[in-house]
Formats: structure tokens, sequence, C-alpha cells
């Protein structure tokens, strides 16, 4: 059976997209069943976690603009993370999704944040590791998303903030903070 706003949602974003969104749907199950958080919601959240992945920055501004949603500072300086924001906003506002643990996954799931539940934990993973994410480091990612939540998403975010430092890019601030939450709360034993 298909969901009923499929049609919707590849008209927003794209067969290709979609497909991926279907990858990290499948990678989110795994992970749940694995990490015991309800599979349903796991689901949704990645189903609906890139319903907001359109076109341009001019396109995506367009579109804050309509769903009201408020442009900060870290949003200009890196609009690759507005989609995820963008999204939790549509996926509220088209598609009747009200679980807030849904809505925060759809929401951080490019930046992580501070004190992540672990269904946002798990939507972060899926979407790092689908199958078809090829890039420096996704192995041990994966590895480690079989063996520890909290690990795998330590490594990702080291991973990603050294990608961005490398290419000279804005780093979010909730991705920095994300990342000391879990080795805080690791006693700085992570690893």
């Amino acid at each position: 059976m298909t969901n009923p706003h499929e049609e919707d949602i590849i008209n927003r974003i794209g067969e290709k997209r979609f497909e991926h969104s279907l990858r990290v749907m499948q990678t989110a199950e795994k992970l749940a069943e694995k990490y015991d958080v309800d599979i349903k919601k796991a689901r949704t959240a990645a189903y609906y976690h890139d319903c907001a992945k359109i076109g341009n920055s001019t396109e995506l501004f367009k579109q804050c603009e309509i769903y009201n949603l408020k442009i900060d500072h870290e949003m200009k300086m890196a609009p690759q993370i507005i989609h995820g924001y963008l999204g939790a906003v549509i996926a509220k506002k088209n598609y009747g999704i009200d679980d807030e643990d849904i809505l925060n996954a759809i929401k951080y799931h490019t930046t992580g944040r501070e004190d992540m539940s672990k269904l946002e934990k798990i939507i972060f993973l899926a979407d790092y590791i689908e199958p078809k994410r090829n890039f420096k480091g996704v192995d041990t990612a994966r590895t480690l998303a079989s063996e520890d939540l909290d690990k795998a998403m330590y490594f990702s975010l080291n991973n990603t903030v050294e990608f961005l430092c490398s290419s000279n890019e804005y780093i979010v601030l909730d991705s920095i903070k994300a990342r000391n939450y879990i080795l805080e709360m690791s006693n700085g034993k992570i690893f």
C-alpha cells in the first residue's frame, strides 16, 4: 500500500530524492528495531524527512516565506539545513504529522542537536548511512550504527565537521552542541 501523500511528495522533491527517502526509511526501520524505538514512528519520520528538499536556495527561501518559517543567520550561512526545519513545518501543515518526536527528527536530521531522542539519532544516522551513500567514513559509520547509537552519532558528527572545515564551510552550532553533548554524557570516554 502506498502512502496517500506519495504523489505530492514526488512532485515536490522528485523521483530520485523520493527513492533516497525510501532507502532512509528501510535503514531507519532496521535501526529502530535494533534500538527498541517505535518502528512506525521511525518509518514516518524517515518517509517525510526530505519533504522540503526542493530546488535551490531561492526556492527554499520562497517556501519559508509561504510557510512563515523565519530564516535565521545560520540558515542564511548554511542553506542546506533549511529543508529539515521547513520539512517539519510542511509535515505538520500539509501531511498532518503532529508527533513532536517525529517532527524533531525531521527538523534536526541534518544538524543534530543537544540531547537528541533515540528517534532523532536514528533518522540522522539513517540519512547519513543509507545504502547508496558513498563518502569517506560511511563504512565506519555503518558499522558503528549497528553497534552503538551514540558512538555512531559522535563519529558521524565529527566526520561531518571535519568535512565542513576542510571545505571551508559554515558549521551550525547545533552540530557542535550535539557532538559535545554526546562526549559530555560519556564522560569523555565515547571511544
